[in-house]
């Protein structure tokens, strides 16, 4: 019999699993969130239980699904003492998909052994809509045991999934991979901003983009947004800056200068700074465009 699941964070992404979950015929008997009203909104949806209690989550799951903000969220929900998940949690299976520091990883799986506890790293690498459809690419980190635990979880919510290592490595995998994709995604923005300045047809100029060397995954999901300044939130500006920190933390740990990553960080650090936080990562466009936003500084 599948076990019983509680989700933690249910924004977009976290919503979206437990629908997924939910019409795989996955006893979803729980989900928490800061926000009340939208983890209420999804129990009714979902016919089950909105706590308002970490430790009612972890009361009536086996398994826990985490998909929560950043470090300091990370931190508060496994924290050691009040109200928290791992109060209760011998045998609980904690399966964390947020994009957070990889040393915060490693110490949520030691306060969970601990515990008696399970806890494995299940990074994404995929949007909305393929936590929806059940098609996100995963990267995971932890414990060989808490891996098998979670396959059958996983399987349904991933198109594609790979075991990376013990704690902490996955959360550095995705680090570099949204690393790349957010200097990827700073440099198509200059392109094709330089390109119409230019006068140069965009569609056009992203077309051959796509059969030459400046092609990227960026462009099939980005480029034409950029052109017609549809920033339709998918992956904000605000994490795009959040996630390029962590990388550049990574990269002083270990003594290398990162000058392209530093960069990027600093054009969305710019967009959280100008109010477009909010907007998804290819509303970096609109600080490349001419005649687009205007700084206020400027």
């Amino acid at each position: 019999m599948a076990e019983k699941i509680g989700l933690v964070g249910v924004g977009r992404m976290g919503a979206n699993m437990a629908r997924r979950l939910k019409d795989c015929g996955f006893p979803v008997v729980a989900v928490y969130d800061a926000r009340t009203e939208t983890a209420q909104a999804l129990a009714k949806e979902l016919g089950c239980e909105a706590c308002t209690e970490l430790t009612r989550v972890t009361a009536l799951s086996e398994v826990i699904i985490t998909v929560v903000t950043d470090d300091k969220a990370m931190k508060k929900i496994y924290a050691p003492s009040g109200d928290r998940l791992l109060k209760r949690a011998k045998g609980r299976l904690f399966i964390n998909c947020a994009t957070i520091s990889p040393k915060v990883h490693v110490k949520v799986e030691e306060a969970a052994r601990k515990a008696g506890a399970q806890s494995l790293e299940a990074c994404m690498a995929s949007s909305i809509t393929q936590a929806r459809e059940g098609s996100l690419y995963l990267m995971c980190g932890g414990d060989q045991s808490a891996y098998e635990r979670a396959k059958p979880i996983l399987e349904k919510l991933s198109a594609s999934m790979r075991y990376v290592g013990p704690a902490g490595t996955a959360a550095q995998v995705k680090a570099l991979v949204n690393m790349v994709m957010n200097i990827n995604t700073a440099g198509l923005a200059e392109g094709l901003g330089l390109g119409q300045a230019l006068g140069l047809d965009l569609g056009m100029l992203r077309e051959v983009f796509s059969q030459t060397g400046a092609n990227a995954r960026v462009l099939q999901t980005d480029g034409e947004d950029m052109q017609k300044r549809d920033h339709s939130c998918f992956f904000s500006a605000a994490h795009a800056a959040k996630d390029s920190g962590i990388a550049l933390s990574l990269g002083k740990e270990q003594g290398l200068d990162l000058p392209l990553a530093a960069a990027t960080k600093k054009q969305y650090d710019r967009m959280v700074k100008e109010g477009l936080g909010e907007l998804d990562k290819s509303g970096i466009a609109e600080l490349t465009f001419k005649g687009r936003h205007q700084s206020a500084a400027g």
